[in-house]
């Protein structure tokens, strides 16, 4: 039996081998489970993938291709942070990885060191320059701020969603993967629709 997962990210496999193993428990057939698995595919907000046609087209700066949008903008917490700046890193693009990169709320005392540990991630996503929204975002950008020399992450904080859309419409272009993720209070879907602007 082979199953191929329409989502990418370990976290999906992850998820996938779960509902394998449960599909086995109960007597399924793991063949017709296997054949489903293959129209899975990420919803709104959950990793729903956009490709998107800059309207300047290619330039020196931003050579390549069209841009990726990811929306994960209904949820965020540690974990899910940490699995979706791994995708991000591992896309195949000619241009840079952005991050827009809401609050993570209702993590209580601990918050700011949960923020503030998203740093190494988005280091190790290789993620060149990060919008970061909400006042929980303010521990990780001045975490950003204070490895500015060294660091490489570039970033913007800004309190709210309406201010970050202007932001990311001037960053992204050609061949750009763009990463929205946040608690949906933050209200990151509505820059996806924006940007996506009905797109599939």
């Amino acid at each position: 039996m082979i199953a191929r997962i329409g989502a990418p990210g370990r976290h999906m496999v992850q998820n996938v081998l779960a509902v394998l193993g449960a599909a086995q428990l109960v007597g399924a057939d793991l063949d017709k489970v296997a054949i489903a698995l293959n129209d899975l595919s990420a919803e709104r907000g959950r990793g729903k993938r956009h490709v998107l046609r800059h309207p300047g087209g290619s330039t020196s700066s931003h050579p390549g291709g069209p841009i990726t949008l990811i929306d994960e903008s209904y949820n965020a917490n540690p974990a899910s942070m940490a699995a979706t700046l791994k995708v991000l890193g591992e896309e195949k693009i000619e241009g840079r990885r952005i991050a827009v990169l809401g609050s993570m709320r209702e993590l209580g005392p601990d918050s700011d060191d949960f923020h503030r540990a998203l740093a190494g991630r988005l280091e190790e996503a290789g993620v060149d320059y990060a919008i970061l929204v909400g006042r929980e975002m303010e521990a990780l950008a001045r975490e950003l701020g204070e490895k500015a020399l060294g660091g490489q992450v570039k970033m913007a904080h800004v309190p709210d969603a309406a201010s970050a859309l202007p932001l990311a419409r001037a960053a992204i272009g050609p061949g750009d993967a763009l990463l929205v993720k946040g608690s949906n209070a933050i209200g990151l879907a509505a820059l996806v629709e924006a940007l996506a602007g009905g797109t599939d």
